[in-house]
């Protein structure tokens, strides 16, 4: 018999721990393993691209990325976990009832309002926020952000919701109560995007801060209907809405504004990762 040496012992001292101390392990350890897949998985594609000498037209390089970082990578990770626990992915979706059709539109109205209001406070404290590559880069390429418009249905809300929501909070949930998991969910959702935004330390905090409890409404949807679908539908229908603003800003704004003042008058999406760009 092969000898695992000081793993097994590792494991058996891990599986003894308080499960919240598991919990509170395994879920962080999951949503980042999220994201280094998703490095991974780009920085390979990327570099046998360019090792062939295709150079991706803007859309093609968000289209790309969307497939590999949320659809790929996180999906990916987010589905090796639940079928190893036994749990098909496809069990978290089902078609929504009339009472999932109502949470999620007072989800989404609701998920505005608090944007609404993170950005009057933080405005009115004078506190810095961070720019995201997204909005930088769809200032930049206005016909990406209609692409991205129906991906945050496709890809954006379904992927990410699988991982932070399916997986994170599902797990974190069975060890504390949902008044527990769905902050401490949220909080990991907000911390993974710090790659995603730029700019200096005190700005990213804030904007993880806004992010993060944003993100509540999600885990508290999640929550209440048991429906992926409808926390994956406020998501998406969020950060559409984002993009459709951020293209009417850039093309029908001020001629005189540059690509990085049209992006600042709209809070930027913090909540589409593309580490690629």
């Amino acid at each position: 018999m092969v000898s695992l040496g000081p793993l097994q012992p590792l494991s058996a001292r891990f599986r003894a721990l308080d499960p919240r101390i598991q919990a509170l392990v395994v879920a962080p350890a999951i949503g980042f393993s999220g994201i280094v897949a998703a490095g991974i998985i780009v920085l390979v594609v990327f570099v046998a691209l360019g090792i062939v000498g295709y150079q991706p037209s803007p859309l093609v390089l968000i289209g790309l990325s969307l497939v590999l970082v949320q659809g790929i990578s996180f999906g990916g990770v987010a589905s090796i976990y639940l079928i190893r626990t036994d749990r098909s992915p496809l069990s978290l979706f089902r078609f929504p009832s009339l009472r999932d059709v109502v949470v999620a539109v007072v989800g989404f109205f609701g998920s505005l309002g608090i944007l609404l209001a993170a950005s009057t406070l933080v405005q009115q404290a004078g506190a810095p926020t961070a720019d995201n590559e997204i909005a930088q880069f769809g200032a930049e390429n206005p016909e990406v952000l209609l692409l991205l418009i129906p991906a945050a249905f496709i890809f954006i809300g379904p992927g990410e919701e699988i991982l932070f929501r399916g997986v994170v909070q599902n797990r974190l949930r069975e060890a504390f109560s949902p008044w527990v998991a769905i902050p401490l969910a949220s909080v990991i959702f907000g911390v993974v995007h710090y790659v995603a935004l730029t700019g200096a330390a005190p700005g990213r905090i804030v904007t993880i801060g806004i992010l993060s409890t944003l993100t509540l409404v999600f885990g508290a949807t999640y929550e209440y209907t048991d429906n992926l679908i409808v926390p994956s539908f406020i998501h998406g229908a969020y950060d559409a809405v984002l993009f459709a603003g951020l293209y009417v800003v850039v093309v029908y704004g001020p001629e005189s504004q540059s690509p990085g003042e049209t992006a600042s008058l709209i809070i930027a999406d913090a909540l589409a990762l593309l580490p690629a760009i």
